[in-house]
């Protein structure tokens, strides 16, 4: 991704450590500091995603991720992001984000974070032998380690945590 200029650069920098400190209203006010000439780059993209999920305002959040793999079609972040998104949204859900993150495994094999998302999400659906077959992938890409410690704490996976805790 070629680097957002200074001092829009700034600005989005400025937005991130609004949102690190939980003020959510100073990183939104912050991104209006951002010129119209880079308001739609990839970081302010990413910036103002951030901005909108911290806000639970989802509508906002799909619609800038689907800016966001437009701008960057090569960016597994985006991908995740509008699953995130679509997954939340009234007329999205599981089903849906599931849609657009299998597309996305096809595009990133070797993303473990998406892998790892199916696994949540086929666990939600109920289909434990697919959330199992995505959680083993993941880490595979990923590392047992890190992965198991994260599956442990998300409630996603809460139907197989008795299993991952034996791996």
């Amino acid at each position: 991704m070629k680097e957002i200029p200074p001092p829009d650069s700034h600005h989005v920098a400025a937005v991130l450590g609004w949102l690190g400190l939980g003020l959510v209203a100073e990183a939104r006010d912050e991104l209006t500091n951002i010129s119209l000439t880079n308001i739609s780059h990839p970081a302010a993209l990413e910036a103002r995603w951030q901005v909108a999920t911290y806000e639970k305002n989802w509508e906002e959040a799909l619609e800038l991720a689907d800016l966001e793999i437009r701008a960057e079609p090569g960016n597994a972040g985006a991908w995740l992001h509008r699953a995130y998104a679509l997954r939340r949204v009234r007329a999205g859900g599981l089903v849906a984000a599931w849609g657009v993150l299998s597309v996305a495994a096809k595009k990133f094999p070797e993303e473990s974070v998406i892998a790892y998302n199916l696994a949540c999400y086929a666990c939600q659906m109920k289909d434990l032998d697919r959330a199992r077959e995505w959680f083993f992938r993941a880490m595979r890409i990923g590392g047992k380690v890190e992965i198991k410690k994260m599956a442990l704490d998300d409630a996603d996976l809460e139907p197989l945590w008795e299993e991952i805790g034996k791996l």
